[in-house]
């Protein structure tokens, strides 16, 4: 991924339940910030999960992003999460012809069970390319309900290859690349994504980064935005649990691994955990995050490749 020879400013806006502003350049949309299974989390009656029960305005979707020309008004989208219904909608307007792809991560089911509502009892969807890497494809079209929406032509999968640029129009491109994580039926691919002006990286899921064998300073470094893997705060968030089964980086080790790239704010934690006290407004873990330069993805966040201003989020604004 060759380093970008240009200056650029972000413009962030935050979108939800009113009017976006007009734009004119390619831009993400964040559809969800949570993990696999969203916030409140099913089976969770704790003090974390209790006041979104309570209030569905406190809901949190699953991580996923959408990808929109204004200009040519096509959009795609990144993982097919449980909550597809609602993301789908506020991407397209529930027009399908908008949505002109599906890039899928990996296969665990927060990332990639929403492609179920494209099938016949419900969207009865046509020809919807859903972009996979090889061990995805192949679980796609070996194992039902999946190869049903291929077989009905619901959907059309398209081969992803790790490091292979695909062209989406003459304006953005989007660039896969293999990040260690449990595996277990498939690979899992972080993506670049390239737009007329500026570049961003999205890594959703990872183990910890010393597993991989690139630098993610590095990476962070060649790149104008990066949203990452916030899944955890610290060790010991879920009591009576041997983390080392779920070998995300915690937001601390990021934090002080990437202290010294952070001077930009260009780095959002995502994907976060039900229990991540990140997602509690005014908390100190929210606090530490922000007074070391990071930042918190936030739902209807849209990140805007205009090279006018550079709008200072509330990060700290519960959903």
């Amino acid at each position: 991924m060759k380093k970008l020879k240009f200056t650029i400013f972000i413009s962030v806006f935050i979108f939800s339940g009113c009017a976006k502003p007009e734009l004119k350049d390619p831009y993400i949309y964040v559809l969800g910030i949570a993990q696999d299974g969203g916030a409140p989390h099913a089976g969770c009656s704790k003090v974390c999960c209790i006041n979104r029960w309570n209030d569905p305005k406190k809901k949190l979707m699953v991580a996923s992003l959408g990808i929109v020309d204004p200009n040519t008004n096509e959009k795609w989208m990144i993982d097919a999460t449980p909550d597809f219904p609602k993301q789908f909608e506020m991407l397209t307007g529930n027009d399908q012809k908008q949505l002109k792809g599906v890039f899928l991560t990996h296969a665990h089911i927060g990332h990639y069970s929403g492609l179920i509502h494209l099938g016949k009892e419900v969207m009865g969807a046509n020809s919807i390319p859903v972009y996979a890497m090889p061990k995805m494809r192949k679980f796609l079209n070996n194992n039902g309900p999946w190869n049903q929406l291929i077989n009905l032509d619901n959907i059309n999968i398209k081969k992803l290859n790790d490091g292979k640029q695909i062209k989406l129009n003459k304006q953005i491109s989007i660039t896969p690349f293999l990040v260690p994580h449990r595996d277990e039926y498939s690979e899992t691919v972080g993506f670049q994504i390239k737009g007329p002006k500026k570049s961003l990286i999205y890594i959703p899921d990872i183990d910890k980064w010393e597993k991989w064998d690139q630098s993610i300073v590095d990476l962070v470094n060649k790149n104008d935005l990066a949203m990452l893997d916030g899944s955890f705060y610290q060790n010991g968030e879920i009591p009576g649990r041997d983390m080392s089964e779920i070998p995300h980086p915690f937001i601390v080790e990021s934090i002080e691994l990437m202290k010294p790239i952070t001077k930009n704010n260009k780095i959002y934690f995502i994907h976060l955990n039900h229990t991540n006290p990140a997602l509690v407004k005014d908390s100190s873990a929210q606090k530490e995050i922000i007074k070391s330069g990071f930042n918190i993805a936030e739902f209807g966040m849209i990140l805007n490749p205009v090279s006018y201003t550079h709008l200072t989020l509330p990060t700290n604004r519960e959903v």
